[in-house]
């Protein structure tokens, strides 16, 4: 390998005015080419800082950092030739098409006549969007979105790639492209940073560099650092009460550092030299016992960081309890269709939700699980049949079904400029509420989520965790007992996801019905039944154990809700050819 592919990091420090520590902390590390680098950590880590500064975008308060052996800030347009740099938001331009986008960053990149078609020709080939060039970048799903920004990334044929979170948003069949594909470059020689708050991406990495608060906790390889908890991770089924009423008794011991829900199962994390026999017995579960489960670098991420939550969701407190009737049906899809010209995104879909259940919708990009979604909040209109709340049709009684709907967007829609606690005041009040009782909800979610060191500030400047924490807050002012969570925990990190879930199980305990949308595959096992979307139909539904079980094989007989959603599409697109 040449020692010229490597970037190097001496002591680099980021500081921002106003800020009490650094973003980044004396970081010194040295990351070489050949395979995957995984940049891992919550938010307000470091990563994106990092990134900044690699791609010459930001300089270090200190140190010294150097890219192929170029300085960043000194030699920017050396490195600039030779760099490929995909944020978050990445900059395509959604009224320009797929060749028309790829066509601009070639005239950026300085690529033009015979070198420029053959690398169309390999990109379009390589990101498999040959039959989409006419098609614009705004009608693309997302994981097409994040294939072509990557596609025009490589344009100038970059020895060094910069990817900031390109999971996000995207489909697990999706994920999987793009893993091969940066795989593929990898393997071919090209230096490549990948950030991502999914630890099941992090363990396809060679090594990773996991940080938090801007300090650097672990470098090297994932395996080696999970197998740190080896005999820690345990799976216990709940025996009476259920298994989120467990769920938040166990977080709550000393002996637990972290749990989920996995489909019919509790999966803990037990502390070094945890009594197993004494946390069992406060439990309180009879006939139930431990089995250990393998590892996850998902467990030793949370357990490095202290720990996932150990305390009960201080929303679900003052949420009223919903008069429960397991019977009722308060959701109910007949027939629904929503058509865009002759093309049906969702197609005579049917299904019911139960009051107090948790209703997930899966499906990859631009299956049409959104519109599907979208009509069920009363967001979009269907061209045929009927989407029902609490016996009430959107189409013709929205008004009045809406007052027991609380609704979070999938994009974050509250007013970036107006301040945290104008956007509580400005919501409560759309809601109905004024005078005392309107400042009592607003301090009741002030003290549940801990506004108070940020209500002053405008939603733009804050991290994606407390832009979501404040658009769940907002969306609960009315005390809905109906919940429309449209990828909720999208692009925050595992222990933000957890807290979410911390508040979203307590809700439920409270008799508050939801219904979700994600593309996190371990968040799908919080829920009581599925419904899986593809081609604008829900080609399979159940718990998320029935479905596991639906691909079970001798050779994969446990096999992971991811599997399972992959297979489950792929079995249909096979079927679907055979007929």
């Amino acid at each position: 390998m040449s020692g010229a592919h490597e970037i190097i990091l001496d002591g680099v420090v980021k500081s921002f005015p106003g800020m009490q520590r650094p973003a980044v902390a004396s970081l010194s590390t040295r990351i070489q080419s050949g395979a995957v680098m995984g940049l891992v950590g919550p938010d307000g880590a470091g990563k994106t800082t990092l990134l900044r500064m690699l791609a010459g975008l930001l300089k270090p308060t200190d140190g010294s950092l150097r890219v192929v052996g170029l300085d960043p800030v000194s030699q920017d347009r050396e490195l600039h030739a030779i760099l490929g740099y995909m944020p978050q938001k990445f900059g395509l331009y959604e009224d320009l098409t797929v060749m028309e986008n790829l066509t601009l960053y070639a005239d950026l990149r300085g690529v033009t006549g015979t070198v420029r078609q053959q690398t169309f020709e390999r990109l379009l080939t390589f990101t498999d969007l040959t039959r989409f060039t006419e098609r614009l970048a705004g009608k693309l799903s997302g994981g097409m979105k994040q294939k072509l920004g990557l596609a025009c990334t490589l344009v100038g044929q970059p020895q060094v790639l910069l990817l900031d979170e390109p999971g996000v948003g995207v489909d697990p069949i999706s994920r999987r492209e793009l893993w091969r594909m940066v795989h593929e470059l990898a393997d071919e020689g090209m230096l490549i940073l990948w950030s991502t708050s999914y630890l099941d991406e992090a363990e396809q990495c060679r090594e990773v560099l996991l940080m938090n608060e801007g300090e650097l906790l672990y470098s090297g390889a994932p395996q080696t650092l999970t197998q740190h908890m080896a005999g820690r991770s345990v799976l216990i089924r709940a025996t009476r009460g259920g298994n989120r009423k467990l769920l938040q008794r166990a977080i709550c011991r000393p002996e637990v550092s972290d749990g989920v829900i996995q489909g019919k199962y509790l999966r803990l994390i037990l502390k070094q030299d945890a009594d197993r026999h004494t946390l069992l017995d406060a439990l309180e579960q009879p006939g139930a016992g431990f089995t250990d489960a393998q590892p996850r670098f998902e467990d030793a991420f949370i357990d490095l960081l202290g720990g996932g939550p150990d305390h009960e969701s201080e929303l679900a407190k003052i949420m009223p309890q919903v008069p429960a009737n397991p019977e009722e049906t308060v959701i109910e899809a007949r027939r629904l269709t929503k058509k865009f010209g002759d093309f049906a995104a969702t197609d005579h879909v049917d299904f019911q939700v139960k009051r107090g259940e948790i209703f997930g919708l899966l499906g990859p990009n631009g299956a049409g699980k959104s519109t599907t979604f979208k009509m069920m909040c009363g967001l979009l209109v269907p061209s045929d049949g009927n989407a029902l709340v609490l016996g009430m049709d959107l189409k013709t009684d929205s008004g009045r079904a809406r007052q027991h709907l609380g609704y979070m967007a999938q994009k974050f829609s509250l007013y970036g400029n107006l301040t945290v606690l104008q956007n509580l005041k400005f919501f409560s009040g759309v809601y109905g509420l004024k005078g005392q009782k309107q400042r009592d909800k607003i301090d009741d979610m002030v003290a549940a989520f801990n506004f108070s060191p940020i209500l002053n500030q405008a939603p733009d400047a804050l991290p994606l965790g407390f832009k979501q924490r404040l658009a769940l807050a907002c969306a609960l002012m009315h005390e809905p007992d109906i919940l429309f969570l449209d990828e909720p925990t999208s692009g925050v990190d595992p222990l933000t996801r957890r807290e979410f879930w911390l508040h979203i199980n307590g809700m439920v305990d409270k008799g508050v019905t939801v219904m979700v949308t994600t593309h996190f595959m371990d968040e799908a096992e919080y829920c009581d039944r599925i419904g899986l979307v593809y081609r604008g139909k829900i080609i399979a539904a159940g718990s998320p154990d029935s479905l596991k079980q639906s691909i079970a094989s001798p050779e994969n007989p446990n096999p992971t809700m991811e599997q399972a959603f992959i297979e489950l599409v792929q079995d249909y697109d096979k079927r679907e050819e055979a007929s």
